[in-house]
C-alpha cells in the first residue's frame, strides 16, 4: 500500500492567556489579496496582553528529584498531586476562566490574599508556540516525503490572531524558518456574516442559542456532584467569603490557564487527583452536548468542512453550497487548490469536534450521564481528542487490491481479489495502536484503543 495524500486539520495550542510583545505593524503590498495578507492583521479578534511569567520566582519546586542535562520542559514542577499515583499530566484540560476574588483567606488559600488576575485573552502562549512548532516537525518526519519541492502549497487558517500564529509556528516546524518559500497562508475571515468552514458556528445561529446549551447544563449538574467536598474544604479556609461550587470550579479552571501562561499556578495544589478526573469529565460533558452528537447543531457546524474534503477528493471546486464553505474562495483553484499532495487547515477545538460529528464517527456518540461517574474506558475524552494543539490527519491510501475485511498483523496476504482501491484513514493525535482485527472501513486511531468504526461504502470510506 502507498500513501498518496494527507489532509491535515489542527486546532490551536494553549490560547486564551498569554504574554506577547507589542505588535509591530509592517508594510504590505497592496497587490497581495486580503485573504493572503498576514500583516497587518485584519479581524484579529481580542488580543488582550497578560502579565509576563516569572517562574524563577514563583515555582515552589524548581528542581525535580532527577537530574536533567538538557533543557527541561518549562512547566514541570516537583509538586505531587494528591492521589495521582501515575503522575499523569493535568495541564491539557480546558474550561471557562473567571477572575477570583481576594479576601481574608487562610491555609492553602492564603496565597489569594496577595493574588490578582493577570491573564490575557485569546492570544498564543509560549508553550503553545512550542507545541505547534513541534507538531510541524513531527508531521515533517511523517509526511515530508509527500511534499513536492517544485510547488508552493496553500495552507488555510482564520484571521484570529492565535489562529494565524498557530499556523505560522506549525509551518516553521514543518518547513523551517523560510517556510514562506514553500507555503502561502490563506486567512479566512472569522467574524459573523462571513462563511468559514474552519469556524462554522458563526453561520449556525442556534449553536450559540439556549437550544444548544445541553453540554453546559450537563457539566453544571456534574460540577455540583464532584466538587461538593472541595467546596466544603475550601470554604473552611474562607471565613469572610461565601464560596459556591461555581467559584470553586473557576479556581480549578485557573490552574491550567495560569500554568500555560506563567509556568505555575497555586490553584493546582488545591484539588485531589479524583477531583481533576471530575474536572476532565465536566469538559467531556460540555463538548458532548455543545459540539458532538448530543448537540442539535454539532453536525451542522462541521458539515462545511466535510463538503470541502469531498470536493478535494473528487477534484472539483465548489460551484454551490448550502453550508459554511466560503464559495468566494472555494470556487477558485487559486484559493482552493486541487492538485496538492499535502493540505494543512487550522481550526478550533470545538469546530474539530463538530467536524468529526459531521463525518459520522459514532464511536464518540454514546451518551455521557451528567450524574457520573466518568467511565475510564469511555470513547469521548476531550483531553485525548481535542487537547490544545490537537491533530487530525486524514490519509488517502492506495492499495493494489481491496484490503481483506478480516486480517491480522501476521497475515501473509492482507488483500482480497479485485482492482486497485483507495481508502481514507483518519488518525486523531497521531496514535498508532489499532485493534488486532481490521475491516475494510475507515480506521480511526485515538489516544486510547477504540474499535475501528465502519462508515458506509460511499464517498467517506472508499474511493475508486
Amino acid at each position: 500500500m502507498s500513501l498518496c495524500t494527507v489532509l491535515f486539520l489542527a486546532s490551536i495550542a494553549f490560547g486564551q492567556a498569554a504574554y506577547l510583545d507589542k505588535k509591530q505593524v509592517s508594510s504590505t503590498s497592496t497587490a497581495v489579496p486580503q485573504y493572503f495578507q498576514t500583516t497587518p492583521e485584519i479581524y484579529a479578534g481580542p488580543t488582550q496582553t497578560g502579565a509576563a511569567p516569572f517562574l524563577a520566582a514563583t515555582n515552589p519546586a524548581p528542581f525535580g528529584p532527577t537530574r536533567s542535562f538538557v533543557a527541561n520542559a518549562p512547566l514541570e514542577t516537583a509538586l505531587p498531586i494528591v492521589g495521582n499515583v501515575r503522575n499523569a499530566s493535568i495541564f491539557q484540560l480546558m474550561g471557562q476562566v473567571a477572575a477570583g476574588t481576594a479576601g481574608n483567606f487562610t491555609g492553602a488559600l492564603s496565597f489569594l490574599n496577595a493574588w490578582s488576575y493577570k491573564l490575557g485573552s485569546e492570544i498564543l502562549v509560549p508553550v503553545g508556540r512550542q507545541e505547534l512548532f513541534d507538531s510541524g516537525v513531527l508531521h515533517y518526519y511523517d509526511y515530508g516525503h509527500l511534499y513536492n519541492t517544485s510547488t508552493k502549497i496553500i495552507a488555510r487558517t482564520t484571521t484570529q490572531d492565535r489562529m494565524l500564529k498557530s499556523a505560522e509556528y506549525f509551518m516553521a516546524g514543518f518547513f523551517g524558518l523560510e517556510w514562506t518559500n514553500n507555503a502561502t497562508l490563506e486567512l479566512i475571515i472569522e467574524q459573523p456574516n462571513f462563511n468559514n468552514s474552519l469556524a462554522g458556528y458563526f453561520q449556525c445561529n442556534n449553536s450559540n442559542a439556549p437550544v444548544n446549551a445541553g453540554g453546559n447544563n450537563a457539566s453544571t449538574v456534574w460540577e455540583n456532584i464532584y466538587l461538593q467536598n472541595a467546596t466544603k474544604r475550601l470554604q473552611a479556609l474562607s471565613p469572610n467569603f461565601k464560596l459556591n461550587v461555581s467559584d470553586v470550579y473557576n479556581m480549578q479552571t485557573l490552574c491550567p490557564y495560569e500554568t500555560v501562561a506563567f509556568g505555575y499556578s497555586a490553584f493546582c495544589d488545591l484539588f485531589t487527583y479524583e477531583e481533576w478526573q471530575g474536572f476532565e469529565y465536566s469538559i467531556d460533558l460540555s463538548f458532548a452536548g455543545n459540539n458532538y452528537f448530543q448537540s442539535p447543531t454539532g453536525r451542522a457546524v462541521g458539515i462545511g468542512y466535510v463538503e470541502e474534503i469531498l470536493a478535494r477528493l473528487q477534484h472539483h471546486v465548489l460551484t454551490t453550497t448550502g453550508t459554511q464553505a466560503n464559495l468566494t474562495l472555494d470556487s477558485n483553484e487559486r484559493t482552493f487548490p486541487l492538485n496538492q499532495t499535502l493540505y494543512f487547515d487550522f481550526s478550533h477545538d470545538t469546530n474539530i469536534a463538530a467536524i468529526l460529528t459531521a463525518f459520522g464517527l459514532t464511536q464518540f456518540a454514546p451518551v455521557l450521564p451528567s450524574s457520573g461517574p466518568p467511565a475510564p474506558n469511555r470513547s469521548l475524552i476531550v483531553s485525548h481528542l481535542q487537547p490544545f494543539g490537537a491533530r487530525v490527519d486524514i490519509e488517502i491510501i492506495s492499495a493494489p487490491h481491496p484490503v481483506a475485511a478480516n486480517r491480522t498483523a501476521s497475515s501473509t496476504n492482507c488483500y482480497s481479489t479485485g482492482p486497485a482501491t483507495s481508502y481514507i484513514h483518519f488518525i486523531i493525535n497521531q496514535v498508532r495502536e489499532e485493534p488486532s482485527t481490521h475491516q475494510n472501513f475507515v480506521v480511526v486511531g485515538t489516544d486510547h484503543d477504540v474499535p475501528a468504526y465502519p462508515l458506509s461504502r460511499g464517498e467517506f470510506s472508499r474511493l475508486r
